[in-house]
């Protein structure tokens, strides 16, 4: 059995944030916006633009554009505060919300336009051997993609007891 030391929140909370940055890579956005996300994904209160610029140590213009996308990709709000001038930020909290959003955000900047451009690929005209098996390649490509498209827009669309029991069928 692997023994692991116990952790200091303060260590803990970085080394989430940083690595959680890292990942951010994986699902199409920058380190910063991913550090952002992170940080009000775990945070417990509402968030200034100044809290997550001095927690971050980042600039202004930087957390602004990146709390802007993150609103955009719809996984960020802003939250009013009474007496308070400034905006607040918070994450939502429901991780298999986040990642409906996040694949359904991918969907549409990746696979949606892959699609429409096999889509017009395909009507080139011609018989010589290239020409159709040039075809041939792009009809089979749109149609994979647009099978994985699919099964991407029933998860986005899917609550999470619907998800875990169909994969638990195609696991079996």
């Amino acid at each position: 059995m692997l023994y692991v030391c116990p952790m200091e929140f303060d260590e803990a909370k970085n080394k989430f944030i940083q690595n959680w940055g890292r990942l951010g890579s994986s699902w199409g956005i920058n380190k910063t916006m991913a550090q952002i996300h992170a940080l009000l994904l775990i945070s417990p209160n509402i968030l200034s633009t100044e809290d997550i610029m001095e927690e971050l140590k980042i600039s202004r213009g930087n957390a602004n554009m990146n709390i802007r996308a993150l609103i955009d990709w719809g996984i960020v709000t802003k939250e009013y505060k009474a007496g308070e001038r400034r905006d607040f930020f918070s994450a939502e909290k429901d991780i298999w919300e986040v990642g409906r959003r996040i694949t359904q955000e991918r969907q549409k900047r990746e696979v949606e336009p892959v699609l429409r451009i096999l889509n017009q690929l395909k009507t080139i005209e011609g018989k010589s051997e290239e020409e159709v098996a040039f075809k041939s390649a792009i009809t089979d490509l749109e149609a994979f993609t647009t099978s994985l498209n699919g099964v991407v827009d029933k998860f986005v669309k899917s609550d999470e007891h619907w998800f875990y029991k169909s994969l638990l069928k195609f696991v079996k």
